[in-house]
């Protein structure tokens, strides 16, 4: 009897690592603490990205005024003139406060940190951590036995590090059909919206335009959520341009594919899509203002767009892309890429700078857009007079 209610409850609630990996995002999310171990190696981390003066003065109090460090990835390290290879924590001053530690944590133009430490397997973690909640991958941080008062709180969620790294391999596979139904969209197109959920929070969706023949191969178009692109016309890249672009193409040619990824910002979220927008204005490329944040200049995964496929039943695709990273991913993930569709959006002055970043450091087939783009710019050259 005891062992069928212990399996009814491993049914009812799940693993205990993946509920506490997730009860950690939504107090992250929240801008609470957590505490992450690896064996002996125990933290309890608060993510900058939502905290204030007020809960950085508690986290103090709880530990020390010269207790408490910064994490940052190797990626931020480097930007701070750090010669690393892995995230590292920033020894913070008991005189630092919110605005000088978050001019650590994103501005440039810096001065290097003088004290600073190789961080540890849990810090590591809890960094991959605020990447699944979409925060900013920088924490304050302080070891459990320091920080007493936190630790022994029944509220804090406590996470074992590799359980982290679990869910993030796992995420792909809990992806589950929750819903679907008819969308008539603009200028008559069919199409079925198929909603999905997965176990990290996330409503990704499959449109399915027109009537396309799943036993052959399939336009299929990956495209990342935009909200500045899609819903507000935004003239600062081309994704709202190429989403329709690619609706109009598969209702021309019959039918396909397109799954739309809550990926914003190639995986940073929104709030972090528009601190890198931020330091694209201060001078940065859109490459470079990833990095700068502490970010890999694309953070995304898909994993979860070949599972969708595999849902719907779509195994073979022609991938509507100008993205070699796309193409590669999705084979690796067996989804069979039969083959590739240019989807070239207008260049405007506006997302010029942005599209060549994207060709010269990403690879992106865009060359001949560019040319395009400049034999336009010349024919509207006013002539002189003979």
């Amino acid at each position: 009897m005891a062992s069928e209610i212990q399996g009814a409850d491993l049914e009812l609630f799940g693993g205990a690592d993946e509920i506490a990996v997730q009860r950690g995002l939504a107090e992250f999310r929240a801008g609470r603490p957590v505490e992450v171990t690896a064996g002996a190696d125990r933290v309890v981390t608060l993510p900058l990205d939502g905290a204030s003066a007020t809960t950085i003065a508690a986290l103090r109090a709880s530990c020390g005024r010269d207790e408490l460090r910064l994490a940052v990835t190797s990626r931020r390290a480097r930007r701070l003139g750090l010669d690393v290879t892995t995230p590292v924590l920033i020894e913070l001053s008991g005189q630092a406060d919110l605005a000088s530690i978050w001019s650590l944590a994103t501005q440039i133009g810096g001065k290097t940190p003088v004290n600073y430490r190789t961080a540890s397997s849990a810090t590591v973690a809890a960094l991959e951590l605020a990447k699944l909640a979409t925060r900013l991958p920088a924490l304050l941080v302080a070891d459990s036995a320091a920080a007493r008062a936190i630790a022994r709180d029944p509220r804090l969620i406590s996470v074992r590090a590799d359980a982290v790294q679990e869910f993030r391999r796992r995420l792909a596979h809990s992806v589950t059909l929750a819903s679907k139904a008819q969308v008539p969209l603009r200028e008559g197109v069919a199409a079925w919206f198929h909603v999905f959920r997965d176990a990290g929070g996330g409503s990704p969706v499959a449109v399915v335009i027109g009537e396309p023949d799943f036993q052959k191969p399939v336009p299929v178009r990956l495209h990342s959520a935009c909200l500045t692109g899609d819903v507000f016309g935004s003239r600062r890249c081309d994704c709202g341009a190429q989403l329709q672009l690619a609706i109009t193409r598969l209702a021309e040619s019959g039918g396909g594919v397109i799954l739309y990824l809550e990926q914003e910002g190639r995986g940073l979220g929104l709030a972090n899509k528009m601190r890198a927008y931020a330091l694209q204005d201060a001078g940065l490329d859109t490459v470079d203002a990833n990095t700068a944040l502490g970010f890999e200049d694309d953070e995304r995964d898909y994993a979860i767009a070949a599972r969708m496929l595999r849902i719907i039943g779509c195994n073979r695709v022609l991938l509507m892309t100008n993205n070699p990273g796309k193409l590669e991913a999705l084979n690796a993930a067996g989804v069979e890429v039969v083959g590739r569709m240019p989807l070239q959006a207008p260049i405007n002055p506006d997302n010029r700078r942005y599209l060549a970043a994207k060709a010269a450091k990403a690879g992106h087939w865009l060359d001949g857009a560019f040319v395009e783009a400049e034999d336009e710019a010349d024919a509207l050259q006013p002539t002189s007079e003979p």
